[in-house]
């Protein structure tokens, strides 16, 4: 786990969801072409998706700052993606949106790999 990218000012939205048990095929392409955009999105820094075993699903997503996560929030096709998950997708979530306020971390960096 790389954390020297966590800095504080940061944003990081924490979205938990369950979804529906239909749609999960179009649920899968529909996540990666939306992952694949906010990748492009300058000032993303990390996204991170856990499920736990009760279904509940977490998302971290971590912008550089409050611009460009609000730019990844008003961002066209992300905004129309969030309108399928309301209706097609999500049985239930919430949206915490956090600002980094200190960053600590623990261990060692991991090896370089080998050029």
């Amino acid at each position: 786990m790389a954390t020297d990218h966590f800095q504080p000012g940061q944003v990081v939205t924490v979205f938990r969801s369950r979804l529906r048990p239909d749609n999960q095929a179009a649920y899968a392409e529909e996540a990666a072409r939306i992952y694949a955009l906010a990748a492009a999105m300058p000032g993303l820094v990390d996204v991170k998706g856990f499920t736990a075993d009760d279904g509940e699903r977490v998302t971290l997503v971590t912008f550089a700052d409050e611009a460009t996560h609000d730019a990844w929030r008003r961002q066209s096709d992300h905004v129309v993606a969030q309108g399928r998950g309301r209706n097609e997708f999500y049985s239930e979530y919430s949206l915490q949106v956090c600002s980094t306020v200190r960053v600590r971390t623990f261990g060692e960096p991991p090896e370089e790999s080998a050029k």
